[in-house]
């Protein structure tokens, strides 16, 4: 027997709000019952688990242990400025002069996440 993973939860001081800019971040929609001032919303993915946004009373403190990884459809550069004009912020740069690496970003409550290369730059980096 195994276990399917449902959802990944994010705790979050405004859900509807947090959730409101990731379902930006994928193209996504929200949840059709969701709306402002909820404790919880969630972002329904296409494929795989659900993004499911907690409010807690408590601020965010520490580096994340979990994020989420984003392959963009454009390039990686394209998708961190896109971003970056939702209201993420930059952290940290891993990208290396080969064209390798990642860009971490934090959502508008310092959540920190990673923009990868996209499925074209990596056909296109010779291995």
């Amino acid at each position: 027997m195994v276990s399917v993973v449902q959802n990944v939860a994010i705790d979050c001081a405004d859900a509807y709000e947090l959730a409101r800019f990731w379902s930006k971040v994928t193209g996504r929609p929200l949840h059709p019952e969701d709306k402002p001032g909820d404790p919880e919303a969630q972002v329904m993915l296409t494929e795989g688990p659900v993004l499911f946004f907690n409010q807690v009373p408590e601020p965010k403190t520490i580096k994340n242990r979990l994020h989420l990884c984003l392959r963009p459809e454009t390039t990686r550069e394209q998708e961190v400025e896109r971003l970056l004009g939702l209201g993420a912020t930059f952290v940290a740069d891993h990208r290396n002069p080969d064209g390798t690496g990642w860009a971490v970003l934090a959502d508008p409550e310092g959540n920190e996440f990673c923009v990868l290369r996209s499925a074209s730059e990596r056909a296109a980096t010779p291995s």
